[in-house]
């Protein structure tokens, strides 16, 4: 087997996601570039490869089980294993003026749509996925989170985190336990898994409003993508260090 490592990175087709890919792949890794559109993945992995990134596509909508699974195959046939899986695809779901998420009018389909993609898809990706991590020496897991999941943020009135966000803060608070939960059950397994925040950033997913770059964004999950052995597990993680549950 290669001793290349390999990176999974969900919604790598732009943005956060892309950034991401772009720096595993300048690390050495070959890196599939999961997205569910087939032009801008293709776009994606041909951007990758000029840059001397090794890449390749995996189609993959992280709410479908069989493209899950099918996703699985497709790289149990190109790789054999998997090293680093990083959980990037997100949605915010539908906002008002000012990104508001009114939680006394919330659409409970908009509510079930956040969490299907942002919670439940990663369960279903990293379940899918864990067979070809326990194959690796090293397999590494992150969930790419928000600083609106942490609750103790939240809650304190001093503290600016932005408005209202009644679908998508809690989703990712969601992620941020489920995370915790896996980190649980993998103690003694070798395999970390923790969550990143990559602030606010200026991409299609804000507006193109943020004071970080993609780049800048992507730094924290490539970082705990490539934990050397012994490395934090279950904790939630931005630039500055930790952030507080």
């Amino acid at each position: 087997m290669s001793e290349t490592k390999i990176a999974l990175v969900t919604g790598a087709n732009k943005g956060i996601g892309y950034e991401i890919a772009a720096g595993l792949g300048a690390l050495g890794y070959r890196v599939g570039v999961g997205a569910r559109d087939r032009a801008r993945r293709e776009a994606a992995v041909g951007k990758l490869r000029a840059a001397g990134a090794d890449a390749f596509g995996v189609p993959l909508d992280v709410t479908g089980d069989r493209s899950v699974t099918d996703a699985a195959d497709l790289i149990e046939r190109q790789a054999g294993r998997l090293d680093a899986l990083v959980n990037n695809a997100g949605i915010s779901g539908p906002t008002g003026p000012g990104w508001e998420q009114d939680p006394t009018t919330l659409d409970l389909d908009v509510l079930r749509t956040v969490v299907e993609t942002n919670v439940i898809g990663v369960v279903r990706v990293t379940n899918a996925m864990l067979p070809l991590l326990r194959r690796s020496a090293s397999p590494r897991i992150v969930n790419v989170s928000s600083a609106v999941a942490s609750l103790t943020r939240q809650a304190d009135p001093a503290i600016e985190i932005g408005p209202v966000m009644a679908a998508y803060a809690p989703s990712k608070s969601f992620l941020n336990a489920v995370t915790v939960q896996y980190a649980r059950r993998f103690a003694g397994t070798g395999i970390l898994i923790n969550a990143a925040c990559p602030g606010l950033v200026a991409t299609d997913f804000t507006g193109f409003h943020g004071p970080r770059t993609p780049e800048q964004g992507a730094a924290t999950a490539i970082r705990l993508a490539t934990l050397p052995d012994g490395g934090p597990t279950g904790s939630f993680f931005e630039d500055g260090g930790v952030i507080p549950w």
